[in-house]
């Protein structure tokens, strides 16, 4: 038990810094509310009025979504192979070429379809 005390200390410090910190921010911010601050998006523009049943979303969306999900696939995995490195055998080495194959044909997939396209 006495290997896990520095980390139960630093997540009980962590979670107490969170709520003194929700705690106190009511008590310390400024109160001023104007109709933007209240408002569903504080970003300036006014929001668009969404017909009723929702409506239509456009797919870039889903594709620059489905992008960032492989990108942070890709940074999990790479990111151990990468600190163990010395230590790996040539079948690590492989099975890591391997996965950079896979997310480079989900990346050409992603290209090919317009996914990367900003405009």
């Amino acid at each position: 038990m006495e290997a896990y005390t520095p980390i139960l200390v630093l997540g009980a410090l962590a979670a107490g810094f969170a709520v003194i910190s929700i705690a106190i921010a009511p008590l310390t911010g400024p109160r001023r509310y104007n109709r933007a601050k209240l408002d569903r998006y504080e970003s300036g523009i006014e929001p668009s009025p969404v017909p009723e049943g929702g409506g239509k979303i456009s797919i870039k969306y889903f594709f620059t979504a489905m992008m960032f999900i492989v990108f942070d696939i890709e940074i999990v995995f790479l990111y151990p192979f990468a600190v163990a490195f010395d230590e790996l055998t040539w079948f690590a080495f492989f099975a890591v070429m391997l996965f950079l194959v896979n997310i480079t044909v989900a990346y050409a997939y992603e290209w090919r379809r317009g996914g990367m396209e900003w405009t």
